[in-house]
């Protein structure tokens, strides 16, 4: 399963986590289902070598076969050699040793056979106990590599607030390798003198390669989003520098958005998949008014974004997501239904309604996903006092007309929801 978060928790490296709970906390922590399930998993793969070895002694003084069973005995030692560290192994192999000499003993044995049965039984323990050792080295190398993968993700995609100034927030990502903690898919959320701004996007590409470019937007949007007063200045400081850094066939979609205020939504879309606006439970795709190349391609084809107004009152809310959920593909080959099921899992809580939908995303695909997938949801509460929500809706709009109003084209098409999420 690919590795998930909720990146409004505490994202410090493992070990420091490790010290906070051993001091800060007065008991254990209860275990959960799966930790549960591991913990019972170990104890069984520690004590088979040892059950092994007495099952082939028993089994060769039961049947009287002499030497015939005694080599199954390296069974146990070689066994060990995975979940037990190298004196572990030694243990088993000493104990399937003895009771191979005591069993040929008293299987009157010749010593030309015992000699042999117990040089193999030392040979695959001593094999074993350096493959435990060689084992236990590479988990403490990954242990280290965990550890920075953690920091440099805390330092990259840093967590975010439930609450950033007049917002309810809430974000989920998932990177594809399975070891994984940070990919190509990028998201910062701040606060600015020129209000809440953010940024959604996706680097071509996988690897180290993509974390760097994503390190790159997100260092040159941390910077101009607190020095440039205009929106698209802000994209054309991101656009500037990655023409300066990138090679001809890289490139980053993203949408750039910012809440100057007095109920009004800026975004500028380059290149990436349209964010959806929940209001009053109609779910809309905002399509760009004038579609923009990707950060990065701006060079090659001469456009530039435009910047689209939208309204945004209370208890509306924005969606932002990559890639790596719509084109996430179920064993049918089917895409997975983003805008269908933000209407039904749709709630005034933004990290619940993540939270279900990123579970039935993993559902979708069966458990892993092949692309790197973030969703961040911004959400203007409601004043005390509003009223019940009407039905849920879903819908595919025109494009946002600069003013702030809808296109007046929209598809015929509409998904009806009822509060509670059935379809009808």
């Amino acid at each position: 399963m690919s590795y998930a978060q909720d990146h409004q928790r505490d994202h410090r490296p493992t070990w420091q986590l490790r010290k906070r709970l051993r001091v800060g906390s007065a008991g254990p922590a209860p275990r959960t289902a799966p930790e549960e399930q591991s913990r019972i998993a170990a104890h069984l793969a520690a004590w088979a070598p040892s059950l092994i070895v007495s099952a082939v002694a028993l089994l060769a003084l039961v049947s009287g076969g002499g030497m015939t069973w005694l080599p199954l005995l390296a069974v146990g030692p070689a066994l060990a050699a995975a979940p037990s560290r190298p004196w572990g192994v030694l243990r088993i192999g000493f104990l399937a040793v003895a009771l191979g000499a005591v069993l040929g003993a008293h299987g009157g044995a010749s010593v030309r056979e015992q000699s042999i049965v117990l040089s193999a039984l030392v040979a695959v323990t001593l094999a074993s106990s350096q493959a435990s050792a060689l084992r236990g080295r590479r988990e403490r190398v990954l242990a280290a590599v965990r550890s920075v993968a953690e920091a440099a993700q805390h330092a990259l995609l840093k967590p975010v607030p439930a609450t950033v100034g007049e917002f309810q927030v809430a974000v989920r990502y998932s990177a594809a390798a399975a070891e994984a903690r940070i990919g190509g898919d990028l998201y910062a959320l701040i606060p600015t003198p020129y209000g809440v701004r953010l940024i959604v996007g996706d680097v071509r590409g996988k690897g180290l390669p993509a974390v760097g470019t994503a390190a790159l937007v997100l260092g040159v949007f941390r910077e101009a989003a607190y020095d440039e007063p205009d929106l698209l200045d802000v994209v054309g400081r991101i656009e500037r520098s990655l023409a300066r850094n990138l090679g001809p066939d890289d490139f980053v979609t993203a949408v750039v958005v910012g809440y100057p205020g007095a109920g009004r939504m800026e975004v500028v879309n380059c290149g990436h998949a349209p964010p959806l606006v929940v209001r009053d439970f109609e779910v809309t795709a905002v399509e760009p008014t004038r579609p923009a190349p990707p950060l990065g391609l701006r060079a090659l084809t001469g456009e530039t974004p435009s910047l689209q107004v939208l309204p945004f009152a209370d208890g509306d809310q924005l969606l932002l997501y990559t890639d790596g959920v719509t084109e996430a593909r179920n064993h049918s080959r089917e895409f997975y239904p983003l805008m269908e099921r933000v209407a039904r899992h749709v709630s005034d809580e933004p990290s619940r309604t993540l939270a279900a939908l990123h579970d039935e995303l993993l559902a979708h695909v069966g458990g892993r996903l092949h692309d790197d997938a973030a969703l961040l949801l911004l959400r203007k509460p409601a004043v005390v006092g509003s009223t019940s929500a009407p039905e849920r809706r879903t819908s595919v709009a025109g494009p946002w007309i600069g003013t702030g109003g809808l296109g007046t084209a929209k598809k015929s098409m509409r998904c009806h929801c009822t509060p509670s999420g059935s379809m009808r």
